[in-house]
């Protein structure tokens, strides 16, 4: 990811701090890199949660989806690795009884004879608790050094980011040692996002940095750093293709047609007539500003709309109109794309994977909002949506459905 084989290390070492659930798989490849050449190649390998363990054999569903039973023989190494570490020196010597379903491993060894099968030499364990207890450490330590903004300038020859959070600017300051995550097309699961680089966050991004700010808050040595683009539109559906899963809509502030892309990673909510109402009432109160979001959840940039406010967690509970509405979306039962109709006004955030084309993907959609888009005549809706306080399990916040 960054200069040279030891910073890889270190930035894997870091992503697995960052993401409990998927730290086994990091931790894997930091084993890999260091194992002498008799030992089995990354290709055999399998790595996942444990579903069952019967006599001598565990079912695991891999991290691809797949169900495999896993043969472990008396003489195989059963092996206990505190998450997020990759020294084998460190690790425990268990027992295969000791294993239990909703723990993770990653098992060396080879293909069995039969489909689905696998006989394994080596079985390393991280413990469900463990890795729930880390995540919970994680969580705190993201509440207390978490900001989030929007991207306002990048300096790569320095690797700075002038980010603006609230209504200031903040330089964010990076070094090899920082470890860069960027958001999936259409997602915002923290176990979604991939390995990144200083060089993919441009401005009007949104990123979310762990560090500790300076004493006057100007400035911040970033030791992780998770980035995203979204936009923000708001307008009534003009069409809908239930089948291929797509809708148009004129947005509001562009008064261009958009198509958008509604997938199984989509949040699909409708929000409550009191509830729209009541967010009315505020938008109508406080003007298009209100689309801050507060708790260091970075706004999705839109046409102007919002800003971003710092401090607090990653998706951590909004303090404004904003936030508020986010957090209560997050609450809000899932629908899908066939419980929408020609004329419903929506608000959505969603990703752009690639910027020269007209469609982007729903990374929530959020219907029922036809006071709140009321409330700006205007135009644009008086608060956008949020995508930090939306994402699934494994942020490092958590958001709607994380841990």
């Amino acid at each position: 990811m960054m200069k040279g084989f030891s910073v890889l290390r270190s930035a894997t070492l870091r992503a697995s701090l960052m993401l409990p659930a998927a730290s086994l798989s990091v931790c894997g490849m930091g084993l890999m890199a260091q194992a002498p050449a008799a030992a089995p190649t990354p290709a055999a390998r399998q790595l996942g949660t444990v579903t069952a363990v019967a006599g001598n054999s565990l079912t695991l569903k891999t991290d691809a989806g797949l169900e495999v039973v896993v043969s472990v023989p008396d003489g195989a190494r059963i092996l206990q690795l505190a998450p997020g570490s990759t020294d084998l020196k460190t690790a425990q010597t268990i027992a295969l009884k000791d294993i239990a379903p909703g723990d993770r491993v990653l098992v060396s060894g080879k293909a069995g004879d039969t489909a689905g099968s696998f006989s394994a030499a080596r079985v390393i364990l991280m413990k469900s608790s463990d890795i729930a207890q880390k995540h919970e450490m994680e969580q705190t330590d993201w509440q207390k050094r978490g900001t989030g903004g929007i991207v306002s300038a990048v300096d790569p020859g320095t690797g700075t980011l002038t980010v603006t959070v609230g209504a200031k600017k903040v330089a964010v300051t990076t070094s090899p040692k920082t470890q860069f995550r960027r958001y999936a097309g259409d997602s915002v699961k923290f176990e979604d996002a991939k390995p990144g680089t200083l060089a993919q966050i441009l401005p009007g991004d949104q990123i979310r940095v762990l560090g500790t700010k300076s004493e006057d808050g100007s400035s911040i040595p970033a030791e992780a750093v998770v980035s995203g683009s979204f936009k923000n539109l708001a307008g009534l559906i003009a069409t809908i293709d239930a089948a291929s899963g797509k809708l148009t809509l004129k947005d509001l502030a562009t008064k261009k047609t958009v198509m958008v892309t509604i997938t199984p990673n989509s949040n699909v909510r409708t929000l409550p007539p009191q509830a729209a109402a009541m967010f009315a009432a505020r938008a109508k109160g406080s003007g298009a500003g209100a689309g801050a979001a507060g708790g260091g959840s970075p706004q999705a940039a839109g046409a102007g709309q919002g800003e971003a406010s710092g401090g607090g967690r990653p998706g951590g509970p909004g303090r404004s109109a904003g936030g508020d509405l986010s957090q209560l979306v997050s609450r809000l039962p899932n629908k899908t794309i066939a419980d929408l109709k020609v004329g419903d006004a929506v608000m959505i955030v969603a990703s752009q994977p690639d910027p020269g084309s007209p469609t982007v993907t729903a990374v929530t959609l959020l219907s029922g909002v036809e006071p709140i888009l009321a409330a700006t005549p205007s135009g644009g809706p008086a608060m956008t949506l949020s995508p930090w306080n939306l994402g699934g399990e494994g942020a490092p916040e958590g958001g709607g459905g994380g841990r």
